[in-house]
């Protein structure tokens, strides 16, 4: 009998500590998936910042595109031949065009002539880390879309669990004990960007479930064919004919949507199944005031106009379907958006820091060793930016083909090891520290080595270093804070608070 009262309460211990990691693991998710969110809101200026030394204008001819077209097929010879041909026009964000195939992309000048290799791998490194956690793109999305639930489910039970929290909206003691001050902030920040928190949850759950949806309704009804499923909404793909045929006439589509549509943005030309006889010509326009992110206007090979697909007046589902990405990437507005987008994804990443360490102390107070979790939350915190500037550098020291995603999971798992084994290793102040250390040195070498001319990836750099400065301040004021305080404050309003 005494045996058995000895061991249950080692089982509960160990069944709490389960518990607790699962939480951890689940809130590290949602912090990843946040702070990868907020860098990608201005992807395309990191594309400019990654490769800086490209030349750049404002528009491109119709003429030109084909002609970037026809010398892109041409250095693809010898090659599996292409399904899918992608002129990405020149935009205000991303001012130099790109011509993609199915086997490389590369930069084209004004009068597309290709004159780089497009490889902005750490970009799209940091896109598959927010869209689908590096993981295969169906499994990671479904896991994403996961999460976005999870998110608007803490989010809601957040604000029913603190009924006040729209009356103490703007009541702040950030002056109080530190821990007061963190309980505060969670509940102000949380209570400030409630709308923006359930609408990124939202449309990150439907972009993240929809795709895995289609996924298994292409597995049963449609022989795995998911370009068959997305054509019902986006406009479907012919059917192959590999009869060779000269390249469709991309100039005459592009020409006839500038004198048709002239209120709408071409920024995407394609052509699928070029150089054949059932090639078609896409041509993806932006409307401007309105959150779809385009209309696609097809043609035949000849340019022949053919219709569009109705995503900007078509069924509401379709219009709905096609206005989620912007609204979850905040793709719309111009910079003044993107800029807001960035400040409520910061907003999220330290509600989600200070609600986990709130919930450490509070387990904490209750005589539950945290030493481990939360050495290992502050390697989530202060390890995940520090990883991705590792992965900047192992791009600029590896190259393009560099495995950033491996060196980054393992980086960030190499930390939260060493915060289990031996948690006094891990400390907040020191993690700032190098993380502050780190950004500056990659603003400053970024510019050594680049010379970038362009104001707005100089901009960038500038940004790095100025948060660079704030976690540094940060990590003073934690470290001037510690002794602060020679006694231990009443616990009283922090109970309030994380009750």
């Amino acid at each position: 009998m005494s045996q058995t009262r000895t061991e249950q309460p080692g089982l509960v211990k160990r069944a709490l500590a389960g518990h607790g990691s699962i939480a951890l693991l689940a809130c590290a998710l949602i912090y990843i998936v946040a702070i990868s969110g907020t860098i990608v809101v201005v992807a395309e200026r990191w594309q400019r910042w990654e490769q800086p030394n490209v030349a750049e204008y404002g528009a491109i001819a119709p003429s030109a595109v084909q002609d970037a077209m026809v010398a892109m097929l041409a250095l693809e010879k010898g090659k599996a031949p292409t399904e899918h041909l992608y002129v990405r026009m020149p935009s205000e964000d991303l001012p130099r065009a790109v011509v993609t195939t199915d086997n490389a992309a590369w930069y084209v000048d004004q009068a597309g002539k290709p004159v780089a290799r497009e490889a902005h791998s750490w970009t799209e490194f940091l896109l598959a880390l927010h869209i689908n956690l590096t993981l295969p793109v169906l499994w990671g999305m479904l896991l994403v879309g996961i999460i976005g639930v999870a998110l608007a489910a803490i989010t809601l039970t957040g604000v029913l669990a603190l009924p006040k929290i729209f009356k103490d909206a703007f009541r702040l003691r950030s002056r109080h004990d530190p821990q007061i001050a963190r309980a505060d902030w969670h509940n102000r920040l949380g209570a400030w960007t409630l709308p923006f928190a359930l609408v990124i949850a939202l449309t990150g759950a439907f972009i993240g479930l929809s795709f895995a949806g289609a996924a298994l309704l292409a597995q049963t009804d449609a022989n795995g064919d998911m370009e068959a499923v997305y054509g019902t909404i986006f406009g479907g793909e012919p059917e192959a004919d590999p009869a060779p045929a000269p390249l469709a006439n991309v100039a005459r589509a592009l020409a006839t949507v500038q004198s048709r549509f002239p209120d709408v943005e071409p920024i995407y030309a394609i052509v699928e199944h070029p150089g054949t006889r059932s090639q078609l010509v896409m041509i993806l326009a932006e409307h401007p005031r309105r959150l779809i992110y385009g209309e696609s206007y097809r043609f035949n090979g000849a340019g022949d106009y053919l219709g569009k697909v109705g995503l900007s007046d078509g069924e509401l589902g379709k219009q709905a379907a096609a206005s989620t990405y912007n609204l979850h990437f905040g793709n719309y507005a111009g910079l003044p958006v993107e800029l807001a987008y960035i400040a409520m994804g910061l907003a999220m990443c330290v509600i989600t820091s200070t609600g986990t360490t709130l919930w450490l102390l509070k387990r904490r107070r209750k005589g539950i060793d945290t030493s481990r979790l939360s050495a290992g939350w502050s390697v989530v915190i202060w390890g995940t930016p520090l990883a991705i500037v590792l992965a900047v550098w192992v791009r600029w020291l590896f190259g393009p083909e560099a495995p950033l995603a491996a060196i980054f999971w393992l980086a960030l798992l190499a930390g939260i090891v060493v915060a289990t084994v031996r948690p006094v290793l891990i400390g907040d102040r020191w993690l700032k520290i190098a993380l502050a250390a780190s950004l500056a040195v990659t603003a400053v070498a970024h510019v050594v080595l680049f010379r970038p001319a362009q104001p707005a990836v100089l901009a960038l750099d500038i940004i790095l270093l100025a948060m660079a400065a704030a976690v540094g301040l940060l990590a003073m004021r934690v470290r001037s804070g510690a002794g602060a305080k020679a006694s231990t404050p009443s616990l009283e309003p922090l109970r309030e608070q994380t009750s």
